[in-house]
């Protein structure tokens, strides 16, 4: 991976130390929430067990991390740091980066890659007097910080480090023994340009932003960025001495196109400094502990186990309802040649998780879809704006993209037409994530004021297009299938959405009891569109083009994954199914750690636990990175988090309208524990697995919706409500029962006879495993 070039020596500012600091209250998107234990149907054992599995997850460094992809992260949804050796000189000076999921260009012109891109901001360094001998980290994920010792042939640096959840202040405390009190922090401002430009040629006109200014304000240092297109960002810091130890203090703010960012940065910086890195530390601490106990999960694999609780920590790094939607790289900024946020599959694999853990206070794509659907319109084709909506294959945080030129970005393409790139699937795509979150939590405002309105018009783009042919039948013009290469007719990527989208489409308006005019046109589409195009290898990527060559993406299996619209409900569904998985993994080349993500969850679609443990091996073993972040030329986050939602899919399923509990667990998983998994139709969901059998199940009702559960206890079942009384039920077929339940009632459903322990605590390991980081090899 590229490096930054040296700064200039002018351009190196040597932190000075002085008193007073403070932050501004960011909206961190979650509201305090009661103890999951509290509203738990079910035990919790006197050790606590999310302290538990979350020490055993921490991760440690005891060799030197030299890149992003080896070091700890911090984040806060904004202000984002990413720790390593500084590059060429790792004896003697340790980086730490300064990153900000706002802060990006204006410069519409020069399209999303290039005039709206994020901008890098720069970074730290923490240079010891003596040159450093070795180190010894943890990042405590239950308290989200760093800490630990840097050693030197000169002494000791003892460090705590935190992005502050609610004052987006990154501080770190450092206490030095008597050889290394000299320790200096240095800023290094970064070039205020696209980070494409490291890999792609510059569009014509387009040039860097000038150099930022450094300055100090009355104790507290501030580098101004001045943006070539009005605004600014500014990065203010402040250096407090209590005792011996040295508290930094670094607050980010960005403005637009107003230049108010400095006086804001400056005024947190000051207001953070009247509290000691101490107090700063608690209601941190406080809130990241409140986050974990929405959900719990452990699994006998002790590997698998501490990397889902680095996902779920690195989520709610990531993001916030509030925040921008994460670009390619979360908050935590690199030289990428994907600098914005990327639609035909990086952002809706980055939010799966969100579900299942039950954070739906993370979903910001909800959010965004909603706020800036005006731009959904301005950047479809202006002929069919009136009706019509879509989004480009990147945007900036607002949703824009800006020029239509591969070049400076992907913007929506006409079905039938290219230039440009008729890449037109990607907003329904996106909408399947808002259907996800009304489905968990059966919010109809989320239905009525986000999905309908937006998702009638994401479909009637396609309207416009759709043609019969001699068959009968309705067609699409050619179009692009993500990053296969080539435009074909009845391209399976937008069938399969078209699909998904009409049939969305009718069950919400007789759900919000909308007699749409549009309803029959919906209907025929269903009743008449073209069979998906498929072969002797299984689905192709249209009816002109077949899956004939290496490729990461699965754009041409949505309907089997994630939209579950073939799901091998007869045994030729399902042998078609396998053939096209195993046709698109047998290609050796372009495959990358997303594809063996996606593979895993279609092989829990099938019940095929032993593949799916296997595939997400595949990814571990080829892909992810000693601190579980991933690789594709630049830094991109989308891959490790959907490996979380490949493993709730082998854990618990809901589509359809059945809950399967444990529906393709591997042999090597005999135990597991559940509590508070969160599925559709707003059910909170806590299971425990002993010796290979389901001991006992738990439903609660957040809405009232009806309730089928796939609960995987053999022979004979009782069901009993939250006092133990019989409740009543039926037989659904297939190991299934449906159970009537209104909002606030829970079901624990068990063997017949059955008595089993309800307390929440993690299972045993199956063996031992390394840590994540870099422990001692």
């Amino acid at each position: 991976m590229p490096c930054p070039s040296a700064p200039d020596p002018s351009r190196r500012t040597v932190l000075a130390t002085g008193s007073a600091l403070g932050g501004a209250l960011l909206a961190s998107g979650l509201t305090t929430q009661a103890n999951a234990a509290d509203q738990s149907p079910a035990e919790v054992s006197s050790d606590d067990p999310w302290r538990t599995v979350l020490d055993d997850a921490d991760m440690v460094w005891q060799r030197m991390p030299t890149a992003w992809y080896e070091g700890p992260f911090l984040g806060n949804g904004y202000l984002g740091s990413g720790i390593y050796a500084e590059p060429g000189a790792a004896s003697t000076a340790v980086r730490f980066n300064v990153q900000h999921s706002e802060v990006q260009d204006h410069r519409p012109e020069f399209g999303s890659l290039f005039g709206l891109a994020r901008l890098p901001i720069g970074y730290f360094t923490l240079e010891p007097v003596g040159a450093i001998t070795g180190l010894d980290w943890r990042l405590s994920l239950y308290n989200a910080e760093l800490t630990g010792t840097l050693t030197t042939d000169k002494g000791t640096l003892a460090l705590r480090a935190l992005v502050h959840n609610d004052r987006s202040v990154l501080a770190v405390d450092v206490t030095p023994s008597e050889g290394e009190r000299g320790f200096r922090w240095v800023f290094h401002p970064a070039d205020a340009i696209s980070p494409r430009a490291a890999f792609k040629p510059l569009p014509d006109g387009y040039r860097g932003n000038p150099p930022a200014q450094v300055a100090d304000h009355d104790g507290v240092t501030a580098a101004v960025q001045p943006l070539l297109a009005g605004g600014q960002h500014a990065t203010a810091w402040r250096e407090r001495t209590r005792g011996r130890t040295r508290t930094l203090y670094v607050h980010v703010a960005h403005s637009y196109p107003q230049n108010t960012a400095l006086d804001r940065a400056l005024k947190a910086v000051r207001a953070a400094d009247r509290l000691p890195y101490s107090a700063l530390a608690a209601d941190h601490h406080a809130w990241w502990h409140a986050y974990y106990r929405r959900s719990f999960l452990s699994l006998p694999d002790a590997r698998i186990q501490r990397f889902y609780w680095i996902q779920l920590y690195k989520a709610a790094s990531a993001a916030r309802r509030d925040a921008p939607v994460m670009a390619t790289s979360g908050p935590w900024l690199e030289p990428t040649p994907w600098p914005n946020t990327w639609w035909n599959l990086n952002a809706q694999l980055e939010y799966w998780l969100i579900h299942g853990s039950n954070h739906l206070e993370l979903d910001a794509i909800t959010r965004a879809l909603s706020e800036f659907r005006k731009n959904l319109a301005t950047e479809t084709p202006a002929p069919y704006r009136a009706d019509s909506l879509g989004i480009p294959r990147t945007t900036d945080p607002h949703l824009v993209n800006g020029a239509a030129d591969p070049l400076m970005g992907y913007g929506v393409g006409i079905p039938g037409q290219d230039p440009p790139t008729p890449e037109v699937g990607n907003l329904t795509w996106a909408l399947h994530n808002v259907w996800l979150s009304y489905r968990h939590t059966m919010d109809e405002s989320i239905l009525r004021d986000v999905l309908f309105p937006l998702l009638r018009k994401a479909i009637n783009y396609y309207l416009h297009f759709l043609e019969p042919g001699p068959d009968g039948k309705l067609h699409l013009p050619a179009t692009f299938s993500p990053e296969y290469g080539g435009d074909s007719r009845d391209c399976n990527y937008d069938l399969m959405l078209l699909t998904w989208g009409c049939r969305t489409l009718l069950e919400s308006a007789e759900l919000l009891g909308i007699d749409d005019p549009l309803a029959p046109r919906w209907r025929e589409v269903l009743a008449k569109r073209v069979p998906y195009p498929t072969d002797a290898n299984g689905f192709m990527i249209g009816a002109d083009i077949p899956f004939a060559k290496s490729h990461r993406h699965y754009s041409h299996l949505l309907a089997v994954y994630p939209l579950y619209e073939v799901t091998g409900r007869t045994p030729d569904e399902r042998a078609l199914i396998e053939k096209s998985l195993a046709h698109w993994v047998g290609f050796e080349g372009a495959l990358q750690g997303y594809t063996f993500t996606g593979a895993a969850s279609m092989s829990a679609l099938l019940g095929k636990g032993e593949d799916a443990l296997n595939y997400l091996g595949e990814l571990m073993t080829r892909f992810i990175k000693p601190n579980t972040m991933y690789l594709e030329s630049g830094p991109v986050i989308e891959t490790p988090l959907s490996a979380a939602q490949s493993l709730h899919d082998m854990i618990c399923q809901s589509w359809g309208g059945i809950i399967r509990v444990f529906p393709a667990l591997p042999a090597a998983w005999p135990d597991l524990a559940l509590h508070n998994f969160r599925t559709q139709g707003a059910f909170l969901l806590s299971a425990h697995r002993q010796a290979g059998t389901t001991r006992w199940v738990r439903l609660v009702s957040e809405a009232g919706a009806p309730c089928v559960a796939q609960h995987g206890i053999a022979g004979p079942v009782d069901v009993r409500d939250g006092r133990g009384r019989p409740v009543r039920y039926a037989d659904a077929g297939r190991g299934a029962i449906q159970v009537a339940l209104r909002k606030g009632e829970s079901a624990l459903i068990t063997a017949k006879g059955d008595r089993p322990d309800l307390t929440v605590a993690p299972v045993r390991p199956n063996g031992e495993a390394p840590r994540w980081g870099l422990p001692q090899a």
